[in-house]
């Protein structure tokens, strides 16, 4: 695919998925109101609204990474020619699933809104069932053994919790968030 086409591809995919889950739907339950349960939550409207804007920079930097190293876009009509492995893809599996939830939940600090982090448990079963019904079986049709030899250092979807073959403590919530993503296979 072209870039250009993967580009303008890319912009609209993200405006109709990540915009309409985390924007889109969150406006509807919530209409953005900001409302404080107790009166010392300033300081979790604050770190809300840094979730949301850090998270947003990582979607952006996802939907980039697809149209420059994948020759593609995000989206299952269009998915990219190679497979995405730099940037966060080098940490993660899915950065654009934890970014959306984050977004999520960071709006949920920011206006004090619980219906959000209901909803944010909702995403999360819906990115789950999608990643293990849909996404890897596909990616493993379409890119055979370098997506195979991609989810090797990933102790259940995240690479960055086994850096130099230890458990890094630093990365133990997003290994927890990532596992709900992609759960361990189970033996029997």
């Amino acid at each position: 695919m072209q870039s250009r086409t993967a580009a303008l591809g890319s912009a609209a995919f993200f405006v109709i998925a990540p915009g309409t889950v985390a924007g889109l739907i969150p406006w509807l339950l919530t209409r953005w109101r900001v409302e404080r349960p107790v009166s010392w939550w300033l300081p979790f409207q604050l770190l809300g609204t840094v979730v949301v804007l850090v998270a947003l920079a990582v979607l952006v930097s996802a939907f980039v990474r697809f149209v420059r190293e994948g020759f593609g876009t995000p989206a299952p009509v269009a998915p990219p020619d190679r497979l995405v492995i730099g940037g966060l893809y080098r940490y993660v599996r899915n950065p654009m699933y934890l970014a959306v939830l984050s977004t999520i939940v960071g709006q949920a600090l920011l206006f004090g809104q619980w219906v959000l982090v209901a909803y944010a448990a909702v995403v999360t079963a819906a990115f789950a069932a999608m990643v293990h019904w849909h996404e890897e079986p596909e990616l493993s049709r379409n890119f055979g053994d370098q997506y195979t030899e991609y989810r090797k250092p990933f102790p259940a979807g995240c690479r960055a919790c086994t850096l130099g073959g230890r458990t890094d403590p630093q990365w133990t919530v997003l290994f927890r968030f990532e596992l709900l993503l992609h759960p361990p296979p189970v033996h029997r």
